[in-house]
């Protein structure tokens, strides 16, 4: 699923290209990927509006409309949203001004997209925790987080409820970074573990964003081109290898029922 990164690169580059834009048509080819309201009525109240914004909550992309309402979107697993020709995989297709599309694809149509009144009051939305990258998550507000959970570290990292955007990537990466055991109970931490933990969650989270994200398996970004910093990944999907800080092979195991990769030796 894509993560902080991958959907913050998407956002900025959508806000790029479809700000002010009038949308003119919607073509909706699977009716189930809209959760509300019907498709007809999708199209009906999106048609003739213009985008005014292009926000980003955790995962979330919200475009925001001069009628006031938000078309909210969830790309899940394999969604993809990227302008410029009309795609004939499109799940969505919106016409915007200059004749340019702004596509929705998903091959296994997990993805959602609605039309809302005030997106700050979806269900899923409200409950997302802090933007880890807004100058608001500071260390004092993380250490008091901390230590408040006796959960174990990586599952509560990808918590979207505790942290918002952080997924199973960025979270064994800043662990990592931070040479922390995955498995290390969060209020257990010592002082100088978290302020290492909170410095490398906004590091690597920020290192993807400048890599245009992770394209491990179908993630693109807004021009259909994929991220590249996939390829600087230290953990996440390298189990059995050598560490690249202290040669040792790196352990793979599930936690929280997510693949984790870490190394033992230099993890405590």
């Amino acid at each position: 699923m894509p993560e902080l990164p991958e959907v913050e690169t998407i956002r900025r580059g959508l806000e790029d290209r479809i700000l002010g834009k009038k949308v003119r048509t919607v073509e909706i080819n699977t009716d189930k990927m809209v959760k509300e309201p019907s498709p007809k009525r999708f199209k009906e109240e999106v048609v003739g509006k213009k985008i005014t914004q292009v926000i980003r909550r955790g995962k979330y992309l919200i475009l925001v409309l001069s009628s006031g309402k938000s078309i909210v979107i969830h790309l899940r697993m394999t969604g993809q949203l990227i302008y410029g020709r009309k795609d004939a995989k499109s799940r969505v297709a919106f016409l915007l001004s200059q004749d340019k599309y702004l596509n929705l694809k998903d091959t296994r149509h997990l993805g959602e997209i609605r039309l809302v009144e005030n997106w700050k009051k979806v269900p899923s939305i409200a409950r997302i925790g802090i933007e880890p990258l807004e100058n608001s998550f500071t260390f004092k507000v993380f250490g008091k987080m901390l230590n408040k959970k006796k959960a174990k570290i990586k599952p509560l990292l990808m918590n979207q409820e505790f942290l918002a955007g952080v997924g199973n990537i960025y979270a064994q990466e800043a662990l990592f970074k931070a040479r922390i055991h995955p498995e290390k109970q969060a209020n257990k931490l010592k002082l100088e573990q978290a302020k290492s933990l909170f410095s490398e969650i906004k590091r690597v989270l920020n290192r993807a964003i400048d890599y245009k994200g992770s394209s491990l398996v179908s993630y693109v970004d807004a021009d259909g081109r994929g991220g590249s910093f996939h390829t600087r990944l230290q953990v996440y999907g390298r189990g059995g290898e050598p560490c690249v800080k202290c040669k040792s092979p790196l352990k793979f195991i599930k936690l929280g029922g997510r693949g984790t990769t870490f190394c033992p030796k230099c993890q405590k």
